[in-house]
This record gives C-alpha cells, sequence and structure tokens, in this order.
C-alpha cells in the first residue's frame, strides 16, 4: 500500500499561473513565480510556461478569469507542449481545484500542496512523516471530493472503515481523515514529551537556535559552527528534522540547533504540524537569523521570517543577524547622468552596510560561510552573546572566561 505522503511528481513539464492585484504588483508576482519555479525544481518537476494576470481578487470559481483559464487551457492541452501539472501560487479552495480541473483535464496544485509534496519529499524521519502527513490530511479535509475515495483502501492498522446506514462515500472519507487527524495528533503529542524531556535533559548550557528564511545556508554554517556534516544542497527545504550539537568556542560550551527553514505563504498547517521541531527556537536563548543578503528579495525575506517568528514565540530574543553570501552578492552602478530613482540593484554593500543595517550595531555580522569570511569574527560574536547569558545562569562560575593563556 502506497504512503499517502509519497510524492508522485517527477520530471513533468509544470505550467505556472500568478496573478497581479493591488496587493502584489508585476515586480512581485515575478518574484513570487521565480520563487514558485524554485519550488517545482526542489519537487522534481520542470518549470516551463508562465501564466500572468491582473485581477482585482481571484475569481471565486476558476481563480483566473475565464479567458485566461482557456488561453491555459490551450496551451497545456497540446501535446507538443508535455505539460503534467499546472501550479498556482495562491491556495486554492475545493471548487476551484475542481472546476480548474474541468477545464484543464490535468493535475492541479497550488502552493501550499506543492510546498507539502516537498515536505513529504524531504521527511525522513518517523517524526518529519507524521508532522508532514497530518499537514497534508488538514489541507486535504476541506478539499474532499469524490475524487478521494482511494483513502478507504489506505487506512492503516489493516482495517476497512465500512459506510453506516445512508452515509455517502464523501461521509466516509472524510471519517476515514478525521480518524488518521486525531492519530496522527496523539502520535505527535506521545512524540512532543518525549522531545521536551530530552530538552530537559540537556541540561543548563545556553541554547542558540539558527534561523532563516530557506536556502540561505543554516546548514552550511551549522556545519562549519560544530564541525558536523549535516546535508547542504541548493534546494528549498533540503532539510526537515531539527539538528542539535554540542558547540564549544573557546572555553564556552552550547548548544546550537538548526531549524526548518521559512517561506513565503508558509502553510499554518504545517507551522503547527511542526510544532515539537519549532519548541526548539520558543526554547532558544539567542536567535541566528541568516539571511541571504545576495537575494534580490532579501528584505523581504527578513520580514517573512520575522513575522513567522512572533507567531511561533511572542517573546523577544536576543538576536544576531547573519548575512550570509556576501562572496555572491551583486549591484548595478548608475551612470552619473542616470536621473531615475535608485533601487535596490544599484545600491552596493558598503551603502547597504550604512544604511537601516548599521542600527543593528553590534547585533549584524556579514559573512560568507562557503569561503568561511568572517567567521572567526562571527565565533567571537556569539561567544560574547553567550558569555552574558551563561554569567546570568551561573553568576559565581567564572571558571569559563579565564584567559590563562595571557601573563600574569
Amino acid at each position: 500500500m502506497k504512503d499517502f505522503i509519497t510524492s508522485e511528481i517527477k520530471n513533468e513539464n509544470a505550467v505556472l499561473v500568478g496573478l497581479i492585484t493591488p496587493e502584489q504588483n508585476e515586480e512581485t508576482v515575478n518574484e513570487y513565480l521565480d520563487e514558485l519555479a524554485f519550488l517545482a525544481e526542489t519537487a522534481g518537476l520542470v518549470p516551463d510556461k508562465r501564466f500572468v494576470q491582473r485581477l482585482d481578487m481571484p475569481n471565486s470559481v476558476t481563480f483566473v478569469g475565464t479567458g485566461k483559464l482557456q488561453e491555459i487551457a490551450e496551451y497545456v492541452l497540446d501535446e507538443d507542449n508535455e505539460v503534467g501539472v499546472v501550479i498556482f501560487d495562491d491556495e486554492l479552495s475545493a471548487k476551484q481545484i475542481r472546476n480548474i480541473e474541468k477545464e484543464l483535464k490535468l493535475r492541479i496544485l497550488d502552493r501550499t500542496s506543492l510546498i507539502l509534496d516537498i515536505f513529504a519529499m524531504r521527511a525522513q524521519t518517523s517524526h518529519a512523516k507524521a508532522q508532514v502527513e497530518l499537514a497534508q490530511y488538514q489541507y486535504l479535509l476541506p478539499r474532499l471530493t469524490r475524487m478521494w475515495t482511494h483513502l478507504e483502501r489506505q487506512r492503516g492498522g489493516g482495517g476497512v472503515i465500512m459506510r453506516g446506514p445512508g452515509e455517502t462515500q464523501l461521509e466516509t472519507d472524510r471519517r476515514i481523515i478525521l480518524d488518521k487527524i486525531s492519530r496522527l495528533k496523539q502520535e505527535l503529542k506521545d512524540i512532543d514529551k518525549q522531545k521536551t524531556v530530552q530538552r530537559k535533559n540537556r541540561g543548563k548550557l545556553v541554547r542558540i537556535a539558527l534561523v532563516g528564511y530557506t536556502n540561505v545556508g543554516k546548514s552550511t554554517l551549522m556545519n562549519l559552527l560544530s564541525k558536523s556534516d549535516i546535508f547542504a544542497e541548493n534546494k528549498l527545504f533540503a532539510t526537515l528534522d531539527t539538528t542539535v550539537r554540542k558547540v564549544t568556542i573557546e572555553n564556552l560550551p552550547f548548544l546550537l540547533t538548526d531549524t526548518v527553514g521559512f517561506i513565503r505563504k508558509l502553510p499554518t498547517n504545517l507551522i503547527e504540524s511542526f510544532k515539537s521541531t519549532l519548541d526548539e527556537v520558543r526554547e532558544a536563548d539567542i536567535l541566528l537569523h541568516v539571511v541571504d543578503i545576495s537575494h534580490p528579495a532579501f528584505e523581504e525575506h527578513i520580514d517573512v521570517v520575522e513575522k513567522t517568528l512572533y507567531e511561533i514565540d511572542k517573546t523577544e530574543k536576543p538576536t544576531i543577524v547573519v548575512f550570509n553570501k556576501i562572496d555572491a552578492f551583486s549591484y548595478i552602478e548608475k551612470d552619473e547622468d542616470d536621473l531615475t530613482p535608485k533601487t535596490r540593484q544599484n545600491t552596493s554593500l558598503a551603502e547597504l552596510k550604512q544604511s537601516w543595517m548599521s542600527k543593528l550595531k553590534d547585533n549584524a555580522i556579514f559573512i560568507s560561510a562557503t569561503e568561511r569570511t568572517n567567521i572567526d569574527e562571527l565565533k567571537s560574536l556569539i561567544y560574547e552573546k553567550a558569555k552574558e547569558i551563561h554569567i546570568q545562569r551561573f553568576p559565581y562560575n567564572d571558571f569559563l572566561y579565564q584567559q590563562y593563556d595571557e601573563e600574569s
């Protein structure tokens, strides 16, 4: 029996669809579609053509307008284009999915279901798999149609739920999913208890959590600081499972945690399902917010991460903003006679450092994890922040900070 979370999309051409609305202009939509293309590639798909339409709001029946949907249909139904899936950059309702599938006669994904598919592919441990499966069933529940009759054959435990008197197949499927959601929640509750015990057993060491947008280099930095070998890849959500390592800088030990990356429009169900993973963020003493400064939209990424962190934990924590990938940073210098307004693309790294970033003072550092640039400076900064907390926690234990190599 095939596991529900196993992805079935591989090496298919994918068409991407986005909307320009009063809330998001053309430039923003293109950035979103670039990210959607990256998500598609991470899922093993081949991004093909893009369709964009300007609307005041998504069409409640077909997301895009009737004419645009017909235009998409003409393209995807042309056998020469070999399109296997159409991906919409926003979450679709059950009615929208049903009507779009009826017109396009292809598999339809929205941004949320694509992210869930990637999480399903990336999940390695039973814990991560249970978290993803719960999020998938919670996403599926309000979108149930007769197409989900296969669920009856997938029920765990070897049993088959029989339909009650007068119960429709849709009602049966809904009951099966609710049963699965209940079972998965209990399973994750049990895991949460185990994780809580594990965290308590770590003692009172200072805890530092790596947070940030997906694919900013958190795992690479984790490997560098902890001298470990965590999977790092130039793909979104390369790792899902939280990794905790004991790290010592000079003579101060602390715990360093690598967490799952955030992303725009991160499904609420995923945040809730990954509660135990994100508990590492809640219980951290210090956050290392890693930012890919070479990305054109890095400022928006910072905003997305900060908003998500606020959803997870409204407590303010000491935070070091680590601007990574300075080796990949580039900008276009404006001509002296160019009188058009200066944009982000025309701003040098030196100018950025003198902008709002200067207000961060000692709470920011610019590095390249791959080139190991300014890593020693980063370690010194972490050491000073961790030492402050350690002194508060152990006010009479100052032996860690003796510099024995100094002349007496």
